[in-house]
C-alpha cells in the first residue's frame, strides 16, 4: 500500500514536471475578453500584501488574475529541464493564490514560466501573452520579491501598466 502511494506521488510530480517542460503550466483558461493582471513571483513566496493588492485591482478592473511562478533554470541544466522539485514548490503556492482570488470572486489563470533568471522568464511570458496590468513584489531584503536590478529591468521593459509593491517592514 505504501509503495503504491509513493509511486502515485512520484507519477504526479513527473507529470507536473512534464507539463512545465512543455513551456509552462496553464491551470485555468482566461475568460474571453477579460482584462488580465499579471502577478509574477519567485523564490517560494508571494507577500500577502502584494496578493491582496493584486486581487483588489482585479476586482476593480473586472479582470482575470494571472499569478505566474517564475522558475530559474541553472546554467548547468538545459533550458527545457523539468525541474520537478521546483514544480513541487510552485504548484501549492499557485493553488493558494488561486483559492484566495476565487474567494474574492476573481477568476484565475495561473502560470509557471521558466528562464535563466526571473527577468528572462518574464520576458518569455511577455512574448506570448498580453497583460493589462503587472503587479510585482519588490524585495524586502529577505526571501521573495524582485531585486533592485530586476525591478529596474521590469520598469524599463514592462509592456503594460506596472505596479511594484515593497512589503512594509515586519
Amino acid at each position: 500500500m505504501t509503495a503504491a502511494v509513493v509511486a502515485l506521488g512520484f507519477l504526479v510530480v513527473v507529470l507536473a514536471a512534464a507539463l512545465v517542460a512543455n513551456r509552462g503550466v496553464h491551470l485555468r483558461r482566461p475568460q474571453p475578453g477579460s482584462r488580465r493582471i499579471l502577478v509574477p513571483f519567485t523564490g517560494g513566496t508571494l507577500d500577502p500584501a502584494v496578493l491582496a493588492a493584486a486581487i483588489r485591482i482585479a476586482q476593480t478592473q473586472d479582470a482575470t488574475l494571472v499569478p505566474a511562478y517564475l522558475l530559474r533554470v541553472p546554467l548547468q541544466y538545459p533550458e527545457d529541464s523539468p525541474l520537478a522539485r521546483e514544480v513541487e514548490v510552485a504548484l501549492p503556492l499557485l493553488e493558494a493564490v488561486e483559492h484566495a482570488a476565487l474567494r474574492a470572486g476573481v477568476p484565475v489563470d495561473a502560470r509557471v514560466e521558466k528562464g535563466r533568471t526571473p527577468t528572462h522568464a518574464l520576458r518569455r511570458l511577455w512574448e506570448v501573452e498580453q497583460f493589462d496590468w503587472i503587479v510585482a513584489p519588490a524585495s524586502d531584503g529577505e526571501d521573495g520579491g524582485f531585486t533592485l536590478k530586476d525591478v529596474t529591468w521590469i520598469l524599463a521593459h514592462a509592456p503594460s501598466q506596472t505596479v511594484l509593491l515593497k512589503p512594509a517592514p515586519a
